[in-house]
């Protein structure tokens, strides 16, 4: 399965990175640079996702469109493609 979420990302004033996806409440990601916030909004996205697909009865939340997020000065908003394996059931 693929899943795709923004991720709104915030230069702080120590120019590093934070970010927030408006989709996934509570996860996050951070990095000392663009690159790295944006690999570890991967990492976060992916565990959220791994989660709640865990979960007796999963609900993956509404994917709000890029175009629909407002920015602020400094932010940068981008999407984040994960890719999960769900392997349950799976006869191998």
């Amino acid at each position: 399965m693929t899943f795709i979420y923004p991720v709104v990302l915030t230069k702080t004033e120590e120019g590093t990175w934070t970010g927030e996806f408006p989709d996934l409440d509570g996860c996050r990601c951070e990095g000392k640079t663009l690159h790295e916030a944006l690999e570890d909004a991967r990492y976060a996205a992916y565990n959220w996702i791994d989660l709640e697909l865990q979960e007796e009865s999963p609900v993956m939340p509404y994917v709000t469109d890029i175009e629909d997020i407002e920015k602020q000065p400094g932010q940068e908003v981008r999407n984040i493609m994960v890719h999960y394996r769900y392997t349950e059931g799976w006869d191998e």
